[in-house]
Order: C-alpha cells, then structure tokens, then sequence
C-alpha cells in the first residue's frame, strides 16, 4: 500500500516536471506575419516547418544541437542566426548557456529555445493571452522584425541584470578578502569563471546583433522603417555590460592578487613563529640529549653535586636550557625577526 502511494507519486511528480519542461509549439497570428514559438521541440516539428519556410537542412540540425556555436546565415527570404544568453538558473558552478535558434522572413519568426529563457516564455504568454494588450498590440501589430528586436531586447536587458549581479558579488567579495577568517579564494575562482563566461557571451551576441540589424531592413513594416535605430539601443546596452563584465575582470584580477599576498603574509608568519619556536627549543634540545646518554657527565647521576639539593643538576640543566634561548629571543627582538 505505501509502496504503491510512493509510486504514484513519483510517477505525478515526474509527470508535472515533464510538462513544466516540455510545452510544444505555440502559433501566435500577428497582425501582417505570424509567431511560432518551439520549446523542447521534437525533430519532426521543425522539419515540417522547414518544408513550409523552405529552411535550409543544415540549420534544421544546428537547432537540434543544443551546443551549436552562434552564427547567422542569410537566404533570398529569411535568415537563420543562434544566439547564447545565460540561462535562468545562476547558481554558481553551472556554465552550460542557453541557446536561442531564430528563423525570421517578411511574414513570419521562428524561435526554438528550451524553455530556459525566463523572458522569452514571459512574452509568448503574454502574446497567448489578453492581460496586457497593450503590449501584445505593440509586439504583433508591425512587423516580424520588430518583434524579434523586442525578444532579442528583453533578453539583452536580463544579462544586463546579470551582469549586476557580478557587481554586488563583488561587493561581498571585497569584504571577505581583507577577514582572515573567512576563506575567499574558492569564490574568487567561481565569479571569474562565471565574468568569463558572460563575457564569451556578450563579446559575439554584440557582432551578431549587429548583422541582424543590417538583415533586418527587408523585414520592416515599411521601407522608409529604420530597425536599425531600434537596434543601436540593444547594442548600447550590450556595450554596457561588456564594460561592466571588463571592470569586474580587473577588480577580481585584483582581489586575487590581493588575496595571495595576504595569504602569503599570513603563511610567513605562521612559519616565522614556528621558525623562532623551533630555534629557541635547540639549545634545550641539544643538552638534553647529552643528558639522555648513557655516559658519566658533569653534574650526572653517579657524581654528589647537591649543592641546590637533590634536583640540583635538574636545576642545573634547566639554566643550561634558558638561558641560551633568552639570549637568543633578545636578539631576534634587535633584529626585528619578532614583533610586538
């Protein structure tokens, strides 16, 4: 009986995770062109739209490969171009990007994604239903290439979000690099590797929105229609987060140096105590050992030195043991080997 309950419920939970992940295609009729939208598509989805658009085979498989590297490539009626942005999640440790496949003529747009860009699924429901009309007008209501220049906006504008992150991360980071009691160097290497990362995105996503732009004008509403404009306000956001990603490069450049001097500093003079330590226990260490040795020595055991009482060659040797070593920590103090 609980056996049968557990499985239920795995099976509902597996279930509802295979729906949240996989939505289908979504056909969204614009005002001149019309939006299909393809989230964890099947392969036979996008062949039968290819035989419908007369896509090229070879693109057909670049959106299959959710690895493909971005590109742009342009045909006599539309052109096919795959972007990268960073995915929902932003836990640390996670480097795989999300990909973007867009297929973009005079009446219609293609996008195929994983359903991983938060935005992009914000604006298909928003064109699915009536909430916002408004918008949805302003995002059907022209032409298949101002469209693509919002999807391609609001996406620019949520790694420009990310990349302010960076920035409060390294506000933390900055605080934690000068406490010795918090270890910091693990987080230093996982927010370079994630600027680095959002950098290797942000460097290309710039020169393909740019070729986008110079494609996009035979797909305007009307001729005299400059996308370009609209364009050089996403590329200016793309520059700030370059920027941005740059000045956080070289701050965790310096906080790491940082962070290995004091490291260093420390290590040193964790070693120059243990240094001093082992050198004032010598001459203790070496006048013990002639004392271990089974030989007749001054003051020794077969000899009747009592002048201080019986423990007078213990009292003797522990002298023979101090005072050396003062002598020694009074001279390292002149040398400054040992600070207050």
């Amino acid at each position: 009986m609980r056996k049968g309950f557990i499985t239920n419920r795995l099976r509902s939970g597996r279930k509802s995770i295979e729906n949240s992940v996989e939505r289908g295609t979504e056909t969204i009729q614009g005002g001149k062109f019309v939006w299909i939208d393809l989230q964890n598509p099947d392969r036979e989805d996008i062949e039968e739209l290819a035989k419908k658009y007369n896509f090229n085979t070879l693109n057909i498989e670049d959106c299959m490969t959710k690895f493909e590297l971005p590109k742009l490539d342009s045909y006599d009626d539309h052109f096919f171009v795959i972007l990268h942005f960073p995915p929902l999640s932003q836990k640390v440790g996670i480097s795989r990007n999300s990909q973007l496949s867009i297929f973009i003529g005079n009446d219609f747009l293609v996008t195929v994604h994983q359903g991983d860009l938060k935005p992009l699924v914000e604006l298909v429901e928003i064109c699915k239903t009536d909430l916002d009309q408004q918008r949805k007008n302003r995002l059907l209501g022209k032409s298949s290439g101002l469209l693509l220049h919002e999807i391609i906006d609001v996406l620019v504008d949520d790694l420009l979000h990310t990349s302010r992150k960076i920035i409060a991360n390294l506000d933390e980071i900055e605080d934690r690099v000068f406490d010795e009691t918090k270890p910091v160097a693990r987080s230093i290497a996982l927010l370079r590797r994630e600027i680095n990362r959002l950098r290797r995105i942000a460097n290309p996503l710039k020169r393909f929105v740019i070729e986008i732009a110079k494609n996009m004008k035979r797909f305007s509403e009307r001729e005299d229609e400059e996308l370009t404009l609209y364009f050089d306000d996403v590329i200016d956001h793309i520059d700030k987060v370059i920027e941005t990603l740059e000045e956080s490069r070289e701050t965790m450049e310096i906080y790491k140096d940082t962070d290995f001097v004091l490291s260093t500093e420390k290590t040193n003079k964790v070693l120059a105590v243990l240094t001093i330590i082992f050198t004032l226990a010598i001459p203790s260490t070496v006048i013990g050992t002639f004392y271990g040795m089974n030989v007749n020595l001054p003051g020794g055991i077969g000899d009747n030195f009592i002048v201080l009482g019986p423990f007078t060659t213990f009292i003797v040797i522990i002298f023979a043991s101090a005072i050396p070593a003062i002598l020694m920590f009074v001279y390292f103090k002149k040398l400054g080997w040992i600070s207050s």
